[in-house]
């Protein structure tokens, strides 16, 4: 029930943190555990043996790593310019574009029915350079050089994405037919994450938004470009990924960011509030789009594979 109404669960939980902001506000310190919650989940679905044969193909690694710093970075800085000029939004979409893929990645490509150890090790690795590649593209773009405590900001993704992993996927491991059963659980769980996830990210942010609706559309409207130009380049891979459900994997791993990363560099790095307004409002829209096309993919794949 969760997954195939996830999207219009996503808009009434993004509505819902407009109309009462204080919901949001009490969840915006747990954005850190709601996201390792989702990633233990996800990774609770796949063993050692898999992601080893994951780590044989260094290649797709590459090309997924290629995208996110490469053509999408580009995208994010090119439509933040066109449209917003060296403004702080316009330095803010510079951001979204060198931000690494976003961490909740691999729960849609399950909801999809993709490569989930594939999206997984994406994830990781991309999450991994993103402490160096964020500020040398982000000064490499705008001129601007970033203050982020590398340190902190490792030790953030490592409690986020790489003990979660690393803990979920050694209980699969160790009891594996223990937790076949309550997968679909464990998939309602990493969506229940997300959806608090769309709270905790709008709330705090509610005034702000409402305070310039016209000026939010047009931020909407670029982040949404943004976000149609990542899908885009992950469908672009379809000759390089024969199977489907790596296609799956790549398409997330293109097309989303993660949001958290750019509160935490505009805070350190005492730059306005504004200038993170970008990803707040692409994180929204990433939220929505997502689970439309992770649920057509995962109708496609019950057409094609009847078992």
């Amino acid at each position: 029930m969760v997954e195939n109404n996830l999207m219009p669960l996503v808009l009434a939980a993004a509505v819902l943190a407009l109309v009462v902001p204080g919901v949001g506000v009490a969840l915006g310190g747990l954005v850190t555990p709601l996201l390792a919650l989702l990633m233990l989940a996800v990774a609770m679905t796949f063993d050692v043996d898999t992601l080893r044969r994951v780590l044989r193909r260094p290649g797709v690694q590459v090309l997924a790593t290629g995208i996110v710093y490469g053509p999408m970075s580009l995208a994010g800085f090119g439509l933040g310019r066109l449209v917003f000029g060296t403004s702080p939004l316009g330095l803010g979409f510079a951001l979204v574009g060198a931000l690494p893929t976003d961490v909740s990645s691999p729960l849609l490509v399950l909801i999809a029915r993709g490569n989930v150890a594939l999206a997984t090790v994406l994830n990781a690795v991309n999450t991994a350079l993103a402490p160096v590649l964020v500020q040398a593209l982000f000064l490499l773009y705008t001129g601007v050089e970033l203050d982020v405590p590398v340190g902190a900001l490792m030790g953030e993704l490592a409690a986020t994405v790489l003990v979660p992993t690393i803990v979920g996927v050694a209980i699969r491991t160790r009891w594996p037919s223990r937790l076949e059963p309550v997968e679909p659980a464990l998939s309602a769980t990493g969506a229940t994450a997300y959806l608090l996830l769309v709270l905790a990210v709008v709330g705090p942010n509610a005034d702000a938004i409402l305070a310039q609706p016209v000026r939010m559309l047009a931020v909407a409207g670029v982040a949404l470009a943004l976000n149609i130009v990542g899908h885009l380049l992950g469908a672009a891979c379809r000759p390089l990924l024969p199977d489907p459900a790596d296609r799956a994997a790549m398409l997330f791993t293109a097309s989303k960011k993660e949001f958290s990363i750019a509160a935490f560099v505009v805070f350190t790095s005492g730059l306005p509030a504004e200038l993170a307004l970008p990803a707040v409002v692409f994180a929204v829209i990433q939220m929505v789009t997502s689970p439309v096309f992770a649920n057509r993919l995962a109708r496609h794949h019950g057409h094609t594979n009847p078992s």
